[in-house]
């Protein structure tokens, strides 16, 4: 921080300056008060000139148990109290000292004592347990409200405060994963859409300067970048309603075989140029299927798309569709070289291609994303040198949980 302080907030590392007992650590860890000390009420030349001092007190982990402690021992004074005054004038002193003239006629009054502090060790050792772990979760509570989504808290006390503890550990992870996902969401598309801007701002200025003319050479690419970023705005936009539920389904009680058919024909012009042939089977007969055929149509279309891109000339591309439990199967395997082991699990993350791949790493996310929409799940096999197999199961008509939309 700048000497002369600044406004209150993160330190250059991001994380906020450490608090002590008695409030904030100045820079290398040290206390160093002015003289008089910090209750003397003087502002320490490190301390932000945005926040007050001395701190306001911030309870801590240990804060919570005294209060609840204190409460507890309050409680059982008033308990002792009221049955001392209940016994006094339901039986007019005829116990206690001096009761009826004959001394103390009760418990012996050491045992007594000793029975108040056994009872007292014992709860406090209660509260011990029950309200530390419940401090702890609420210190960690703040800190996760001021943006450490790495915050953990041990398990530990009773079974219901252990799950609260071990729940809380769970949400921080979510948290912090989805932060991390986020700020690579980011980072991902800032680079995709860097490219096309730089191609359509140079060929741009290159006109204005004179250097290029306006024709149809030097305006063409212009416009086949602008095609780029609205593709990939559109696939952002697709996959951000179908993660979050939202995605607007119009079903329609299908023959899957058929749906596959007719995908497969609209992509045969493009196997035979590439040299690959494409087929398409039923493997048994199949339910119907109530789902949109557009969006499944694009799941199908993007499974092919890259099938015959990453298979080479001679190869082939098959489509099969069979039955499976709860519903039915679509199967798309290629005789291409493959997927590695190590990135076979994230073939369906955001922004993950391959080295020859022209497109900007969605169409499997988004593939994810609408077979989930439609209450299926999709799955990838691959062996190096021998082909891939994208495959996804979809409800049958019997099982489908009905329309949306």
């Amino acid at each position: 921080m700048p000497e002369g302080g600044g406004a209150a907030g993160p330190d250059d590392h991001g994380q906020r300056p450490a608090w002590g007992r008695h409030g904030r650590f100045p820079p290398g860890g040290s206390r160093r008060y002015p003289p008089g000390g910090p209750r003397a009420g003087r502002r320490p030349p490190w301390w932000p000139e945005g926040e007050p001092f001395p701190p306001p007190w911030r309870g801590g982990p240990r804060r919570f148990p005294r209060r609840v402690g204190l409460l507890v021992a309050v409680a059982v004074g008033l308990l002792f109290l009221v049955s001392g005054l209940a016994w006094r004038l339901l039986w007019d002193g005829q116990h206690g000292p001096g009761g009826g003239g004959q001394g103390w006629s009760g418990p012996p009054f050491p045992l007594l004592i000793l029975g108040l502090l056994g009872v007292a060790f014992v709860v406090g050792r209660a509260v011990r347990r029950l309200a530390a772990p419940i401090g702890e979760v609420m210190e960690a509570a703040d800190r996760v409200a001021g943006g450490d989504y790495s915050t953990r808290v041990q398990v530990r006390g009773p079974g219901e405060v252990g799950r609260l503890a071990d729940s809380f550990n769970q949400m921080t992870e979510r948290l912090q994963a989805s932060e991390t996902q986020r700020r690579a969401l980011l980072a991902d598309v800032a680079h995709e859409l860097r490219t096309p801007l730089s191609v359509i701002r140079g060929n741009v200025e290159g006109m204005l300067d004179g250097v290029y003319p306006a024709d149809e050479t030097h305006l063409g690419p212009v416009l086949e970048e602008t095609a780029v970023m609205a593709r990939l705005l559109d696939d952002l936009q697709i996959l951000s309603t179908a993660e979050a539920g939202v995605l607007r389904l119009y079903r329609e009680r299908l023959d899957p075989v058929a749906l596959a058919q007719d995908t497969t024909a609209a992509f045969r012009a493009r196997a035979d140029r590439a040299g690959v042939a494409l087929a398409c089977r039923a493997a048994a007969p199949v339910p119907a299927v109530d789902v949109d055929p557009v969006r499944i149509g694009e799941v199908l279309a993007n499974l092919l798309t890259n099938a015959i891109r990453h298979t080479p000339r001679g190869g082939s591309v098959e489509v099969v569709v069979g039955p499976a439990p709860g519903g039915v199967a679509f199967a798309v395997s290629d005789t291409g070289p493959g997927i590695d082991a190590r990135d076979l699990p994230h073939v369906f993350d955001r922004f993950v291609k391959s080295a020859d791949s022209g497109g900007a790493g969605l169409g499997l996310a988004i593939a994810r994303s609408l077979v989930q929409a439609h209450g299926g799940q999709i799955t990838a096999e691959s062996t190096p040198g021998q082909g891939t197999t994208m495959r996804f199961v979809l409800p049958a008509v019997e099982s489908s949980g009905g329309s949306s939309g």
